[in-house]
């Protein structure tokens, strides 16, 4: 859910450092660097020069079902970027969300933190009431996001590796957010389990967890194959929540117009199946989901998502296990879907946003996809649906990015690994 805020607030977050098992906040001075733009420097390349991609594929011998399905031109935003780092000391924080009062949302991973970040340099105590997480390897707590009717109820949305019995599972709950100030201890009150990822198992990786609520008010989670083989072989199994997106309303009940409403051989919350681990997952703005596709080695894909549809995983693909074990036999098969675009290397998308706001006025509709082991922030430029031009951006940084979000007032703020969030504006004359 979008929010307003005035053009200019600029979020001084103040580092929390532990120390002896306490927390204290410390001051922090911002810094900003500015990455020059096209403009100012050579002009870029003509749409038939070099890949933004320029080392060598992982799995070759897999060749693309359509030209620009991997490998799109490098482009060059035209005006230099300010990039400004607003916060540190965060523990491999993993969502923000903008409340419409104007502070962060920000949750911690591993330890199931969540906290309100304010304007004045100050960071609150952590919240009261978080859901207890599974917080090991890839598990904790992952998404926050505003409810569509935050404004009469302050419903927030989590989602988190829940502890079961015999293992754990996606879980994502809505409460109250009470007390939102960074000078009180905020806590959540009538907390309620809105989903559960169905069946339990033991692993600790690929949950999915991203959340995007539609403008009708309708909720989509992604969700993970959870990795290991007896989850990997449920991701095309409609009985299994494994490697689908679940679309729900706010309360948890299931839409009437699911695709596989009424199948007793089916999940009810189920919109698409066949993927491996979605981390990114963003709205253009026609209301058109798109997820950035965490996939196996050369495998990353950018896909859009479409009721009831199959993307194939592990049956097709373009990757390979690390190992160079063989996953696939194919690339492609009938009643499975391509991806619009997929990379190899992986750039192991974290997160993905569709830029829609007026302060970079060349980066309208355009995908910003944050990387992981790529350590960059991708833009992909979209011409009938398919990628024409690819950015890589920050790579200096050498910053594992974890998050990208659209600020109300058309800034874009970026999570790290390292505990860092950046805010990126363009750099006026």
């Amino acid at each position: 859910m979008s929010c307003r805020i005035s053009i200019g607030a600029l979020l001084l977050v103040a580092a929390c450092h532990r120390q002896a098992g306490t927390e204290r906040e410390v001051p922090h001075e911002p810094k900003s660097t500015v990455v020059p733009g096209a403009a100012a420097g050579p002009p870029p390349p003509a749409p038939q020069g070099r890949a933004a991609e320029t080392a060598a594929p992982d799995v070759p011998e897999f060749k693309p079902a359509f030209a620009g399905q991997t490998r799109a031109p490098r482009v060059q935003t035209q005006g230099s970027i300010l990039v400004t780092e607003v916060a540190r000391g965060f523990d491999l924080p993993w969502a923000i969300a903008f409340l419409p009062t104007g502070p962060l949302l920000v949750t911690e991973k591993h330890e199931g933190k969540l906290y309100v970040a304010g304007a004045n340099g100050e960071k609150s105590k952590a919240t009261l009431g978080v859901p207890r997480v599974d917080g090991r390897d890839q598990g904790g707590l992952l998404d926050v996001e505003i409810g569509p009717t935050y404004a009469q109820d302050q419903l927030i949305y989590l989602s988190y590796y829940e502890p079961r019995e015999g293992g754990n599972g996606l879980a994502v709950a809505r409460a109250r957010l009470v007390d939102a100030t960074v000078t009180g201890q905020p806590r959540l009150e009538r907390l309620e389990v809105v989903f559960r990822m169905l069946p339990t198992l033991n692993s600790t990786k690929h949950a999915g967890g991203r959340l995007v609520f539609a403008p009708d008010g309708l909720l989509f989670i992604t969700l993970g194959e959870r990795s290991i083989p007896a989850g990997r072989a449920q991701a095309r199994d409609l009985a299994s929540h494994f490697g689908k997106i679940a679309r729900i309303r706010p309360d948890g009940t299931v839409p009437p117009d699911n695709p596989f409403v009424g199948r007793a051989d089916a999940r009810a919350e189920i919109w698409t199946l066949g993927h491996r681990n979605v981390l990114g997952a963003a709205l253009d703005r026609q209301g058109q989901l798109w997820v950035a596709e965490m996939g196996p080695r050369g495998g990353d894909e950018l896909n859009r998502v479409d009721k009831g549809k199959d993307y194939g995983w592990p049956t097709i693909g373009y990757g390979e296990e690390y190992s160079g074990e063989r996953i696939h036999e194919r690339t492609g098969a009938p009643g499975l879907e391509q991806p619009v675009y997929y990379w190899d290397p992986v750039i192991s998308p974290g997160a993905l946003a569709i830029y829609s706001g007026k302060l970079f006025t060349e980066w309208r509709d355009h995908f910003l996809v944050a990387g992981l082991s790529s350590k960059t922030l991708i833009r992909l430029v979209l011409d009938g649906g398919r990628v024409v031009g690819e950015e890589r951006l920050l790579t200096e940084r050498k910053a594992r990015i974890r998050e990208v979000v659209e600020a109300p007032d058309g800034a874009v703020f970026l999570l790290t690994d390292d505990g860092e969030i950046l805010k990126l504006t363009p750099q006026r004359p």
